[in-house]
């Protein structure tokens, strides 16, 4: 069995890309990374962090998207990151709506988990950046430590920063800290 890795779980819509606010990102030509996310990315595989993108994605369930809209999108981040010498290992969607009962929709774990099952996570050796509640509940229940970008929160995550680059930070400084 593979040995379990520290794994950094990123939410998509607001950490990585901005947050069209009241819509949903349905295509490439609306996708608008966040200054600074690219090299913060390249700078967790430097430090030997599997990168995990966790998205609910409720746009599909509802018809505003496809699932292959989110995976075209998802092709433009990735070549984002890439160029800037990043990469982002997996993607993980849910594409149910709120009242499905899904295992997969954050605030729930399901998401994680399958990350897990595709290779071993050292859950607390792990992270979950996010920019809303649910995000962090998720981190949460699988004890991983949780960073909340971009405001307050009222789930009580471990740290909070101001954005993507600021989470990094404290996660390389911890990592420092624990060599």
């Amino acid at each position: 069995m593979p040995t379990p890795r520290k794994t950094v779980f990123l939410d998509r819509d607001g950490v990585l890309n901005r947050r069209i606010l009241g819509d949903y990102v349905t295509s490439p030509a609306e996708f608008q990374l966040l200054d600074g996310v690219c090299r913060a990315v390249a700078a967790l595989n430097r430090a030997g962090y599997r990168t995990v993108v966790v998205t609910n994605q409720r746009g599909i369930a509802i018809g505003r998207m496809t699932r292959a809209d989110v995976d075209r999108v998802h092709e433009v981040l990735s070549t984002g990151v890439s160029a800037a010498g990043g990469c982002l290992d997996e993607f993980y969607v849910c594409p149910h709506d709120r009242d499905e009962g899904c295992a997969c929709r954050k605030p729930r774990a399901g998401l994680l988990d399958q990350a897990d099952v595709s290779a071993p996570v050292d859950f607390a050796a792990s992270f979950l950046i996010g920019d809303s509640d649910s995000d962090i509940l998720a981190g949460k229940a699988r004890g991983v430590t949780t960073i909340k970008v971009a405001g307050p929160s009222q789930a009580d995550p471990d740290h909070l920063a101001e954005d993507l680059p600021a989470a990094v930070d404290i996660i390389l400084a911890r990592n420092t800290a624990d060599s």
